[in-house]
């Protein structure tokens, strides 16, 4: 049966198109999916980062909170000159560390932030620059 075929120029010529269409889908469908995989790790990164920010400044921000709420229940039980100097030694660490905290979480925020705009607006131009072709 192969020999008719290979004898037919017709069939010869049909067969290496078929074989060459074949590859080609075949190569067309691996870039496919490896653009996807890409673009999930990248997703995957960026949310990842931005969760992790956001329980970052939510718990400094609860901390802040259950302090300023344990200061309130103290203040009334201390009288203001003990409150007083409560606030004047031992709150300097305290809100100079959250101070610290607040703008590393500021810092970093904005960081992934830049990530993600830089990231997206490159998934972006590679998605209008395969439209155009």
């Amino acid at each position: 049966m192969e020999l008719l075929e290979t004898q037919d120029p017709e069939k010869k010529r049909l067969i290496a198109t078929s074989d060459r269409h074949k590859h080609e889908l075949e190569k067309e469908v691996k870039e496919i999916s490896d653009s996807t995989e890409r673009i999930v790790k990248n997703a995957l990164i960026i949310g990842g980062a931005l969760a992790i920010t956001y329980l970052v400044v939510s718990s400094l921000n609860s901390s802040k909170k259950k302090k300023k709420a344990n200061a309130k229940q103290t203040g009334a039980v201390n009288s203001d000159e003990e409150s007083d100097v409560e606030k004047a030694g031992a709150s300097f660490a305290p809100s100079f560390l959250s101070q610290i905290g607040e703008r590393l979480a500021t810092q970093a925020t904005a960081l992934l932030l830049g990530l993600a705009k830089d990231k997206l607006a490159e998934y972006l131009n590679r998605k209008k620059t395969n439209e155009n072709s």
